[in-house]
Formats: C-alpha cells, sequence, structure tokens
C-alpha cells in the first residue's frame, strides 16, 4: 500500500518529497481545482510573448477580471476564482472570519505573496522543537522554492532564508530609496529595536519585473507548489489522483481508511492530511476520532499601515519594469511592545493603490481620481503581523451539514500592541523620508493574514486537541498533520517556509 497525502499546497508538497526520497510510494488526493479554459487562455497568451510587446489592451483584458473580485476576503489570481472555496462553502455563516480554503492544484500558493522566511528562535523558543531541529528541512524545501534575496542584516536572526545560489531580485525605485536612507541611520534603527532587509521572495531569477505579480505571473516565476507538483509526477512511486474531496479518515488494522464524497473508501498505509487548516478541520471533525469535538484556530493579526514618501521618483513609479510583490522586511524586536517579534512587509506601488483609495473615498469628493492616483505614486504600505499570542482565536465546530461552524473571540492585546508597533514603525519609517497615515490604518478581520494554524499543536506528551511530533493526533498512530493546524503557535513572520519544512521533518522520519 501506499501512504496517501491529502492536498497538493506547499505542505502536501513538501511532505510528499520527503516521503520519496525515503523510498516510500505516495498517492496525493486532491480537489484538483484549475483556472478555467479562458482564463489559462489568456495567461498563455502573455506569457508567450515579452512583456515589452504587450498591448494595452491585452494587458487591460487580463488584469480587469482582478479588479472586479469581489470584496469578500477572495483573492482571484489569472482571472479566475478558482484558488479559493466561497466562504458560504465552507463556514455555516462566513462573516466575520476572512480565512479561506482550497481546493486548488497548489492550494492558496496559487494567491500567496511568495515571501519567505524562517522563523526566529526567538519566537519558536516555548516549542517542542528548536530551531537545530528545523534547520536542515529549511534547506531542503529551499531548494523546492527558488529563493531570491540577498544577504543583509536580516541574515544573523534568519539564516537559513536563502540558498548560496540565492541572488536578489531588482528592487523597485521607491524601496532602493528606502533602503538607501535607512542605511545612513542605521544606529537610529537599532534604538529604536528595528532590523529592516530586502525580503525574501520566492521567485525565479529569471523574473522579467513585468508588473503583473498581483493578478497572476503569465511567465510562472512566481512560485506555486503546481511547479513541484509537476516533478513530483515524474516519480515513478509517486500518483496523483485528483478530484477525490476526502471527507473522513480513520485508522484500521492494517493501515487508514478514506472515505470521500461520493467513492469507494480508499485503503492506505499512512495519511500525511496536508488540506489547509480548514480542510483538515473538516476531515478530522467528521472522522471517528475528533466527530463532536470543538478545534481552536490561532490567528497571527493583520494590519496594513499607509505612507507617503516626500521625495520626488527618478521616473514614474507605474513604468516597467518593476514587481508589486513585499519589497523590504522589518523586524521589530521590544519587549516592552511583545515578547516575539513584529514583522511588517513594506510595498512599494502597485496598480491596486489609486483603484482602493478611489473606492473608499472618492465618492466624498467627486472628480478627484487625478488626485488618489497621484497619492497611490507616493504611497508605501506596510503590511504587519503580530504573534498569535496577542490575536484572535477561531472556534471551529462542525455544522449538521458538514460545513463549519465558527466563533471568534477577539485578541485582548492585538489593538494596543498594533498601536505601540505602528507607532515605532511609522518613527523608523520616518528616518527615510516617510510619513505613516496612522489614522488610516486598516486592521484586517480574523483570518485575513492567511497566518492561521495551531488547531492540533504539537506537544512532547499529546493530549486531547494536540498531536505529537510527527503531528498525530492523541489517539491515532498513522494520521498525521502535517499543513500549519499543528504549528504550536503561529510567529508573526511568513508561515509557509516554516509550515513546508515542518511537513518534510514529519515525513522525513523513520516510522
Amino acid at each position: 500500500m501506499a501512504d496517501i497525502v491529502v492536498g497538493s499546497g506547499p505542505s502536501g508538497v513538501a511532505v510528499a518529497t520527503a516521503l520519496l526520497a525515503r523510498g516510500r510510494k505516495v498517492l496525493m488526493l486532491d480537489g484538483g481545482r484549475r483556472p478555467e479554459a479562458a482564463a489559462l487562455a489568456a495567461r498563455d497568451k502573455l506569457g508567450a510573448m515579452q512583456w515589452d510587446s504587450w498591448s494595452r489592451e491585452d494587458i487591460a483584458a487580463y488584469t480587469a477580471p482582478c479588479y472586479e473580485a469581489p470584496r469578500d476576503g477572495q483573492v482571484r489570481r489569472f482571472g479566475s476564482d478558482f484558488a479559493m472555496v466561497p466562504g458560504r462553502e465552507t463556514f455555516s455563516d462566513p462573516t466575520g472570519v476572512d480565512l479561506r480554503a482550497s481546493l486548488a492544484v497548489g492550494g492558496l500558493s496559487n494567491v500567496w505573496g511568495s515571501a519567505v522566511l524562517p522563523y526566529a528562535a526567538l519566537d519558536i523558543a516555548d516549542w517542542p522543537l528548536t530551531e537545530a531541529d528545523l534547520r536542515p528541512h529549511y534547506r531542503k524545501v529551499a531548494q523546492l522554492l527558488t529563493v531570491s534575496g540577498t544577504r543583509d542584516q536580516l541574515s544573523a536572526d534568519f539564516p537559513d532564508a536563502l540558498p548560496e545560489s540565492a541572488r536578489q531580485i531588482p528592487p523597485t525605485p521607491q524601496a532602493r530609496t528606502i533602503m538607501s536612507r535607512l542605511s545612513l541611520r542605521q544606529s537610529h534603527l537599532s534604538d529604536l529595536g528595528i532590523r529592516i532587509g530586502a525580503a525574501r521572495q520566492a521567485v525565479s531569477s529569471d523574473c522579467t519585473e513585468c508588473g503583473l505579480c498581483q493578478h497572476g505571473c503569465p511567465y510562472g516565476y512566481i512560485w506555486s507548489a503546481t511547479a513541484t507538483l509537476n516533478g513530483l509526477k515524474l516519480h515513478p512511486n509517486f500518483r496523483y489522483s485528483p478530484g477525490m474531496i476526502v471527507q473522513s479518515v480513520r485508522e484500521d488494522a492494517d493501515g487508514v481508511v478514506l472515505q470521500g464524497a461520493q467513492c469507494d473508501p480508499l485503503q492506505g498505509d499512512r495519511v500525511y492530511l496536508a488540506a489547509g487548516v480548514l480542510g483538515t478541520s473538516q476531515i478530522l471533525l467528521s472522522s471517528p476520532l475528533m466527530r463532536g469535538r470543538t478545534l481552536t484556530l490561532k490567528d497571527s493579526q493583520q494590519a496594513f499601515m499607509p505612507m507617503l514618501h516626500h521625495w520626488a521618483p527618478p521616473k514614474p513609479v507605474d513604468a516597467q519594469p518593476f514587481t508589486t510583490l513585499p519589497q523590504l522586511f522589518a523586524e521589530l524586536s521590544d519587549p516592552a511592545i511583545s515578547p516575539y517579534l513584529v514583522h511588517a512587509q513594506l510595498y512599494s506601488w502597485n496598480d491596486f493603490y489609486a483603484r482602493e483609495m478611489q473606492a473608499t473615498y472618492g465618492r466624498r469628493l467627486p472628480g478627484s481620481a487625478p488626485l488618489w492616483k497621484a497619492l497611490a505614486r507616493r504611497l508605501i504600505v506596510a503590511q504587519i503581523f503580530l504573534h498569535s499570542t496577542h490575536s484572535a482565536r477561531i472556534n471551529l465546530r462542525l455544522a449538521p451539514d458538514g460545513r463549519l461552524d465558527t466563533k471568534v473571540h477577539p485578541g485582548a492585546e492585538a489593538a494596543a500592541v498594533l498601536d505601540a508597533a505602528s507607532g515605532r514603525f511609522a518613527r523608523a519609517m520616518r528616518l527615510a523620508g516617510l510619513h505613516a497615515l496612522t489614522f488610516a490604518r486598516r486592521d484586517g478581520p480574523p483570518g485575513s493574514s492567511f497566518h492561521v494554524g495551531s488547531s492540533l499543536p504539537m506537544t512532547n506528551a499529546p493530549a486531547p486537541s494536540t498531536s505529537d511530533l510527527l503531528g498525530r493526533p492523541e489517539g491515532a498512530q498513522r494520521i498525521h498533520i502535517v499543513d500549519a493546524s499543528v504549528l504550536p503557535t503561529v510567529p508573526s513572520t511568513t508561515i509557509t517556509f516554516s509550515v513546508m519544512a515542518n511537513a518534510h521533518r514529519i515525513g522525513a522520519a523513520q516510522v
């Protein structure tokens, strides 16, 4: 029998890679959703040309569907909603939680921002694992991702963020100016407890900086688990079976038995659940092992803080080449604000800024579109993340119809920590000539960061609603959870890299 991996997202391909390296046979089950044929044709049309030969009409046709995406937590790529399951299909009441599940090939890696950074030792000091336990698996996972970046002052705290072959995708002119100015004020930044460096991105070094990152890279340079999956399909011990949505799992004397919708039970030696925190919760809460229980997700609260720069850029910021991925990482370390790092990602210009401002404020000022366009060209946005200790928690129970009932418990400290951290980042950015519009900060609803997990946290002594160090819930021997559900906490820095490293660690274990 084969080991069964449920889900083809980042944790799924990471654990499958480790299992195959051990000589195991692997069957991957997946919802298998892909963009519609028309969306793929539009992507491939642009991808077959050099970006500087695209017509305005071609670009407009490609970007329009993303501009028209519903403002309800859904994110489109390639003009398609394929990557996310609508909230009403997952939750009995989708209001108040912006987290989404995925049944797509490659999972939510189809819509992620590509930021990669391992967890700092400080942030996982209370885990049953250490940074040293994860280090070799970060290195293995880095071989799956093409990580770009440069060694800078962040390297001391995050030594495994970059492989030796990494190079930096050229930063935007705005990002270059910020770093140039801050390089002269390092002592002031240190006094503020802040380190700033280049963003680490899972992007191919072939990136042409076409500027369509937020719409779906036509050239496929932004890493998606689909790319790794395509490589796995070439392995003789790997089989991919899309279209089966697993509903429950149980153990028997011979291994594990999986039940899907309108299909016969499927048997395997072991199962590795990599369906994402919502998909995995639905499977477990429908299974004999955990039926009738409540799971609690920990969130990493996020907020967006707009900032305006007062310098004039050397050329229009919307003139290609450029990227719209995160440009800079900033890490705040101050026990007076949080015992953990507060992480921020800085974004320079992108084509959604003016549209967002016009939609938010334009109705109050008729004819103000030129103003918002001018302001957008001077806008830098900091996305600030908190550790889960300060953030909301989301209770999940299985509803009678198979969807999830939710109950949100707001983080009592979130607002105060965000206020303090925003003020500190604002002071730091002032050194670079940025004026933070702290009054316009937008705090995201629970789940909106997609940095969510810890519903069955790993412990040294498993108890109800926890798992062991191999992701096995109490009472299970052959059911392993390998996605963010088993993280003991959710640090503020980027989540995907660490989830993949932990999934690889579990898959590599001799069991």
